[in-house]
């Protein structure tokens, strides 16, 4: 009975806001109305710079590594009940109650989910996403790049269980969720953080 409970407290706690906090506290704005809008660190860090983004990417992991890691130690349920934990701290983080249910894009969160449930694949991910950023500039394809090689990393390492269908519909809101920057992307329009690396 108690993992009924638990559900709805992992979606709040995915659901805090954390740049938005932070945008209050360092300059006193709201990001919702800065940058590209989103509440995630990636504006923050484009709005703020890295030292606010950095906090902000690391609370928005911790959310959802937390109910991940230590409900399943408290609620004397099958394992399975962790993924529902997970995809409430997700979908949280998306549409956060907290802020007329706008958020992030659900990729640092998901993250920590990952990092409870199959750490090295999130390494692998982590690796691709740094390298995608790097050539590219562009933090939506690194994260598009990411979510389209993590499923495969999740099978690669963990199997094809119950992890890796979760992987697999993260990658899927992963997608949805940037379907705006995909727009973008194909309109040439969306935002670079500097020139693209060019290859000798």
């Amino acid at each position: 009975m108690i993992a009924w409970l638990l559900v709805p407290v992992a979606y709040l706690i995915g659901a805090f806001p954390t740049s938005y906090v932070v945008g209050r506290l360092a300059r006193g704005i709201d990001l919702r109305e800065h940058g590209s809008g989103n509440l995630g660190a990636t504006n923050a860090f484009r709005v703020l710079g890295w030292k606010a983004a950095l906090p902000v990417f690391a609370v928005d992991i911790f959310k959802g590594w937390l109910p991940v890691y230590v409900f399943p130690r408290l609620d004397g349920e099958p394992f399975a009940w962790a993924f529902a934990y997970g995809a409430a701290a997700i979908v949280g983080h998306v549409f956060s109650i907290y802020v007329r249910f706008k958020g992030g894009k659900g990729v640092a969160t998901g993250a920590g989910v990952f990092l409870a449930l199959a750490p090295w694949a999130v390494l692998i991910g982590a690796v691709v996403w740094g390298g995608l950023v790097y050539y590219t500039r562009v933090v939506s394809i690194a994260s598009l790049g990411a979510a389209a090689v993590f499923p495969f990393a999740v099978r690669w390492t963990t199997g094809t269980g119950p992890v890796f269908w979760l992987a697999l519909g993260l990658a899927g809101f992963v997608v949805y969720a940037h379907r705006s920057n995909i727009g973008r992307l194909l309109r040439g329009e969306e935002h670079r953080f500097g020139k693209v690396r060019q290859n000798r």
